[in-house]
């Protein structure tokens, strides 16, 4: 029989996540441990209790963004307009990339290689991305000669650039050129 985490130790993981996420979506993946468990009230060793390291902490906080980003794009690729599902699915990556550092990081190093918790057996925001964009293709709204390598290089790319702009203008006009490059016509 598996026994249940203690209360407290419930409570004190809890209390990691919640720093973790906050300290990760304002500075990235690059924030020291030390500072995540200073502002979750803990130590250092409490925080490797939970998880066993920053790399695993960081994957544990973004994996519920993961699983909703690839449920969104399962969802839109029934869409009766492809392009716009595809193009607004890229916006709406922009705009969560933007506000949150954190996703920024996880999908420009290896969000869309991996599921869930970073599984790469698990169906990959990559797969999903290459449904929306041979859909959009498929309607014409979307140039031929993109594959779905391309699009994730250039997310990456887009992505690592709004990741460290310190201005709130540089992800939209980002995302306007790739999105405009990737019209077709």
């Amino acid at each position: 029989m598996t026994r249940q985490p203690r209360a407290d130790a419930r409570r004190n993981r809890e209390r990691v996540l919640a720093a973790a996420r906050e300290a990760f979506a304002a500075d990235g993946a690059a924030v020291p441990l030390d500072e995540i468990a200073r502002r979750a009230g803990v130590g250092a060793g409490t925080v490797y209790r939970h998880f066993p390291s920053k790399e695993a902490l960081f994957a544990a906080v973004i994996d519920d963004d993961v699983a909703r980003l690839l449920a969104d794009a399962r969802e839109l690729a029934t869409s009766d307009d492809p392009g716009d599902a595809f193009l607004g699915y890229l916006r709406r990556l922009g705009e969560e990339a933007g506000a949150r550092r954190d996703l920024a990081d996880a999908l420009a190093v290896a969000g869309f290689d991996a599921g869930p918790s970073f599984d790469t057996s698990a169906p990959s925001l990559q797969e999903a991305l290459g449904v929306l964009l041979a859909r959009a293709q498929a309607a014409g709204a979307v140039r031929a000669d993109v594959g779905t390598r391309d699009l994730v290089a250039l997310l990456k790319g887009a992505l690592v650039a709004v990741g460290v702009a310190d201005d709130d203008g540089v992800r939209e006009r980002v995302f306007a050129v790739l999105t405009d490059g990737l019209r077709r016509g």
